[in-house]
């Protein structure tokens, strides 16, 4: 059983990426009180796989181009090398080529990592597979929440096969993850405001595979009246937690100042 060490590089601040991928040497910066492997030690004699690559910073990419080149790493605050043998597999969703030119990413690192490239096609070109992301994603949240989903409502499945997905997997992942926060039975019903959160009014609904039905979803809600209902729901779900985690605005995905504007604006309040 070989090590296979996962690394969401977007998901770490720059000051702190070269010590979790390297590691570090007890003293080496503030806060430093031990000595700590790194990604890349702890994946030695398996694989580690990069996601997010196009956000590791330039310095970043230069030690990630010493591994690659050398099969070694120094953590910081040594002076020593010490030897790995990994084998490295990176994604992204960035434009890697345009970063390049752009002087964003290193040409020697793209050329070393794009020996063996894959390409995944955007999710609206491969719909036939929602179905069978939906199920996984309902079955993880069934076990994170302790519940039971049987499936998403037809309705709510009609939307998700509509939606053009400009965020891809995670974008239906987040959908499905509110979707079941706010389900109160084992069928899963998906709000139109939760396909479209956080998407500009130039966003595209296509309706090509949507069952009978033609209309933009836009057009079977009153907009205002379903947004007010939608909050109110996780303002329920919440307890009229606006703030912090778990609230309304985290769930919503908004600044919690903008949705006590929207609330305002829409006359929300909670009852006596």
């Amino acid at each position: 059983d070989r090590p296979l060490i996962k690394v969401n590089c977007g998901a770490i601040t720059p000051t702190l990426i070269e010590s979790e991928l390297f590691g570090h040497e007890k003293g080496a910066f503030t806060g430093a009180h031990k000595q700590r492997q790194g990604h890349f030690e702890l994946a030695d004699g398996g694989t580690i796989f990069l996601d997010e690559v196009g956000e590791l910073p330039l310095d970043a990419q230069v030690k990630l181009l010493r591994v690659l080149q050398e099969h070694e790493i120094s953590r910081l605050g040594s002076e020593s090398s010490i030897k790995v043998d990994v084998r490295v597999i990176a994604a992204t969703n960035r434009d890697l080529v345009d970063m390049v030119e752009k002087n964003q990413f290193r040409m020697d690192l793209f050329y070393r990592l794009n020996v063996f490239p894959l390409t995944v096609p955007p999710l609206r070109d491969r719909r036939e597979d929602i179905p069978l992301l939906v199920a996984k994603f309902l079955s993880d949240q069934a076990r994170a929440q302790g519940r039971s989903f049987s499936r998403v409502s037809d309705d709510g499945m009609q939307l998700l096969m509509a939606y053009h997905w400009p965020g891809n997997i995670r974008e239906l992942q987040n959908v499905i993850e509110r979707a079941a926060i706010l389900a109160r039975d084992k069928v899963v019903p998906i709000a139109p405001h939760l396909v479209n959160s956080g998407i500009g009014a130039g966003a595209e609904i296509s309706t090509s595979n949507a069952g009978a039905s033609r209309e933009p979803v836009e057009e079977l809600v009153a907009l205002a009246e379903n947004e007010a209902r939608y909050i109110r729901r996780v303002l329920d779900h919440t307890g009229w937690a606006i703030a912090g985690k778990g609230g309304a605005a985290e769930i919503l995905d908004l600044p919690a100042s903008t949705l006590r504007s929207r609330m305002k604006k829409l006359g929300i309040e909670r009852d006596a």
